[in-house]
């Protein structure tokens, strides 16, 4: 039986910081207000001329040395992002394969918004079992800064830009399998969080961008309490499934989109502060490279170590949602 283990980790953060009092500069708010209602107190930006491929293709490098693997080895990229390079094609992932300095593999795009890393997760899952790929690498890269409206005060100081990735390569040893990866979606909610414009729908025009309708918005207090509901029910189901118990979890890892809603599933969940790992102070809501990002972070401050048992949760537009359970199992 072949299994798909959880290999390495990786990173890329932006040097540029743009903290709560630059955006009071900007637009009618305080760092009172931002930290009260999301936590963050900064995040980060890419530079103008770096974009979404060029920010994974260095998550990339540093998951595919850590994995100890040659790049000729990888036999299929897919990159998780809502912020492309570009709109269409060619795909971001293709992009980050010539960056490494990848050829002749199999390159593709996801595009689910914040639960966009358990979604390729999963599909990396399901064609290493199946035998058709052996090592994969994953990638979550954003650029938000690209598609936000720096006028609205409501969108603007949540997100920022950055990129995680990993590798999920096969294995035999049933003890570093990925146990399970659980993804769902419901557009009826298509209007909670949206890009509107530079679609089919809306093609690029004068009168769209004059509206800005390319840039991102979002109703924040549905989508707060539906996404406490969804995180919470989600990985209720799946400890269930697979007869855990809260201690049983070494690092809770959910989509770092405002620390209130990480703090209300935590807690629904009877999960404690030192098992969850929180980066939304300092890097803000980096989309589908949240979490990639954050477990890179806690692998970084040595508290992610071989055999611990982590576990995702994300929630993102489209309504999508997601949760993986498995044990990190770096090359021995």
């Amino acid at each position: 039986m072949t299994y798909a283990a959880f290999r390495s980790i990786g990173a890329y953060i932006p040097q540029k910081i743009m903290t709560n009092a630059d955006f009071e500069k900007i637009i009618d708010t305080s760092d009172e207000w931002i930290v009260k209602r999301t936590g963050i107190k900064e995040r980060r930006l890419a530079e103008k001329d770096e974009a979404s491929s060029d920010l994974g293709a260095k998550a990339a490098e540093i998951a595919i040395k850590r994995a100890g693997i040659n790049k000729e080895e990888i036999d299929l990229i897919i990159c998780a992002t809502v912020t492309p390079d570009f709109l269409c094609m060619p795909s971001t992932a293709c992009l980050i394969a010539s960056k490494i300095g990848i050829k002749d593999i199999m390159a593709f795009d996801v595009s689910a918004a914040c639960t966009g890393f358990v979604y390729i997760l999963n599909i990396a899952k399901a064609f290493i079992e199946s035998g058709i790929k052996k090592n994969i690498l994953l990638v979550g890269a954003e650029k938000y800064s690209s598609i936000l409206n720096y006028e609205d005060r409501t969108t603007c100081f949540i997100f920022g830009d950055g990129a995680g990735a990993a590798i999920i390569s096969a294995t035999n040893d049933k003890n570093e399998a990925i146990l399970d990866v659980s993804c769902s979606s419901d557009g009826t909610y298509e209007d909670l969080i949206k890009t509107a414009g530079g679609g089919s729908k809306h093609p690029c025009s004068q009168e769209v961008l004059d509206a800005k309708m390319s840039c991102i918005s979002m109703k924040g207090n549905e989508t707060f309490k539906l996404a406490v509901k969804t995180l919470t029910s989600d990985v209720i189901k799946m400890m269930e499934k697979h007869n855990l118990k809260n201690s049983d979890i070494t690092h809770f890892i959910p989509h770092q989109a405002n620390y209130r809603i990480i703090k209300a599933v935590g807690e629904a969940l009877n999960l404690n502060e030192n098992q969850t790992v929180v980066t939304v102070d300092k890097y803000g809501n980096t989309s589908a490279a949240s979490i990639p990002m954050a477990m890179n972070d806690a692998f970084e401050e040595g508290k992610i170590k071989a055999g611990d048992t982590i576990l995702f949760d994300a929630f993102g537009g489209g309504l999508t949602w997601g949760s993986a359970l498995f044990k990190f199992a770096p090359k021995k």
